[in-house]
């Protein structure tokens, strides 16, 4: 069994988690431990003359140990490692991501974004770090089970709640974690459970690597809630592709493919890939999420210049008519599922392009900052699926309002403009604290929302007057945010401090644009 010396150890759209597997209730704390983000920011800091590249960080962090609660004696470079280097070609930013080590094992939560202007200059720090206080254990850390017992516990515990377990969805792995419990560190696997039977579970868990408990469990299934008519029968044309003679809903001129499948009203995926003899479509639902699929590939392709969810062409795969009547969509991690709805409280999911919108952004987002779907982190996973997928139609400020109650006109399941509307906190004073819907990750939206509403739009928030500067700016400032500064623990917090800094990238430190950011967090009470 591995053994670590420990002399310096220290995505729901629309209705919430699924209720089959659910995590003990605990604060919004968990499963972070308290581990809250340092944020350092506003600095333009300069490397000795002569130093240069990845050693520039390395000296900068040295020159913060104090700050970091770390002493000068610990080497910053056998705790930490570069994990990601971008430049971004339109501000010259070069930004770096580093992960914390402690013997060897990654520390859970202790990413670091930090940033390096077009001077040279080390412009902020937004991230974790374990510190000496939290390092220090008298006795050596012992894994006593093994990545296969690990995953055994966390698939039984399922199955103690939900019935046998249908094939998983991924391979299952489990890995080595350094973290937090309770304030003290342990060694934990962390895992997950991803099947669709009996029902739909993703499940993250933390298990003992000691003795195999279960440290925290909660779900984190992102839920969202040719040519052919779509649901709402308004008429698309869309990539298909011929293969004898038929025609597949296929299209292969974005990334590695956007496909479309259906389910047929099963809980089968991905189900059966959608044919055509004419390339005529009458399925509503199949042509609805295949073109609005293409639709958000294209923005992210011509507004960010990103090649799909990864970056990298990833095949964006969509299955339809999943399960009978089914009120709700999901992204689980491979692709995205939609139900057909009951047709009183929804209609088919894919018939509005913010749900699709909704969907793949959570997957940018777990191939970026990978925020974590819990409390603060996760109310800013679902606010910026929110914030991206509205932005893609941009013709309104409301979420799901083609799909939600057909049969009452301008209804909807949030509103950017006035989270009150629908039950969710306009500013920060007001956000829920307790245990239910993963610490508030619906509810608490609306407060990222609104300050987004407000950069964009303008107004008068609690007094607090913003000018806006057009949505266009504001989306990619919280773009840019979500993928060079967020880390998987960032809080409201470290939201404002990465928008800020985006924002200071993109338009200059004095800019109208980032006073507009200020102001906004300032009017929903997040300093």
């Amino acid at each position: 069994m591995l053994k670590v010396w420990a002399s310096i150890i220290t995505g729901a759209f629309l209705l919430g988690s699924v209720q089959g597997v659910q995590a003990a209730p605990q604060d919004q704390a968990a499963p972070f431990g308290g581990f809250t983000p340092q944020l350092i920011t506003g600095e333009s800091w300069s490397a000795p003359q002569g130093v240069s590249g990845e050693e520039k960080i390395w000296k900068y962090l040295e020159s913060k140990q104090e700050s970091f609660q770390i002493g000068q004696t610990v080497d910053l470079k056998k705790q930490l490692k570069i994990i990601g280097q971008t430049t971004d070609e339109k501000t010259g930013t070069t930004h770096y991501r580093l992960q914390q080590y402690v013997g060897g094992v990654p520390v859970y939560g202790g990413v670091q974004t930090i940033h390096v202007n077009k001077e040279g200059q080390v412009t902020s720090l937004i991230g974790s770090l374990l510190p000496d206080q939290q390092q220090q254990v008298s006795k050596s850390l012992n894994s006593q089970i093994s990545e296969a017992q690990a995953i055994a516990v966390a698939q039984k515990d399922t199955e103690a709640a939900v019935g046998k377990l249908g094939e998983p969805q991924k391979t299952p792995e489990a890995d080595l974690y350094v973290y937090l419990h309770n304030g003290q560190p342990v060694l934990a696997y962390v895992t997950e459970v991803n099947v669709l039977e009996p029902e739909a579970i993703r499940t993250r868990y933390f298990i003992s690597a000691e003795d195999g408990s279960i440290l925290f469990k909660y779900d984190i299934l992102a839920h969202a809630t040719g040519t052919g008519k779509g649901v709402l029968g308004d008429t698309k044309s869309f990539t298909t592709t011929q293969s004898g003679s038929t025609y597949q809903l296929k299209d292969t001129t974005r990334g590695q493919g956007i496909v479309t499948y259906s389910a047929g009203n099963r809980s089968s995926l991905p189900g059966t890939l959608l044919t055509s003899s004419s390339n005529i479509w009458n399925d509503g639902a199949a042509v609805d999420a295949h073109a609005y699929t293409a639709k958000v590939y294209d923005y992210y392709k011509n507004k960010f210049g990103r090649n799909s969810i990864d970056g990298n062409g990833f095949q964006l795969k969509s299955t339809v008519h999943y399960s009978s009547r089914y009120n709700n969509a999901f992204w689980n991690g491979v692709q995205m599922v939609y139900g057909d709805g009951d047709g009183v409280t929804f209609i088919p999911f894919s018939a509005d392009p913010d749900v699709i919108g909704h969907e793949l952004t959570h997957g940018v987002t777990e191939h970026t900052a990978g925020l974590e779907y819990y409390g603060e982190s996760g109310a800013l996973n679902e606010s910026i699926s929110d914030i991206i997928g509205n932005a893609i139609d941009g013709k309104n400020w409301l979420i799901g309002d083609l799909i939600y109650t057909p049969n009452t006109p301008g209804d909807a399941l949030r509103s950017m403009e006035n989270p009150k509307l629908y039950n969710q906190p306009d500013r920060y004073q007001d956000r829920y604290t307790g245990p239910s819907d993963n610490g508030g990750v619906h509810i608490n939206s609306g407060i990222n929302n609104k300050a987004f509403y407000l950069i964009a739009q303008g107004g008068t928030h609690y007094g607090v007057t913003v000018n806006g500067i057009g949505r266009d700016a504001a989306v990619q400032i919280f773009y840019d945010a979500l993928i060079n500064y967020l880390t998987p623990t960032s809080n409201f917090s470290a939201m404002r401090a990465a928008a800020i800094q985006a924002a200071t990238d993109l338009y200059g430190a004095n800019s109208s644009q980032v006073n507009a950011v200020k102001k906004a967090y300032t009017a929903v009470g997040v300093n």
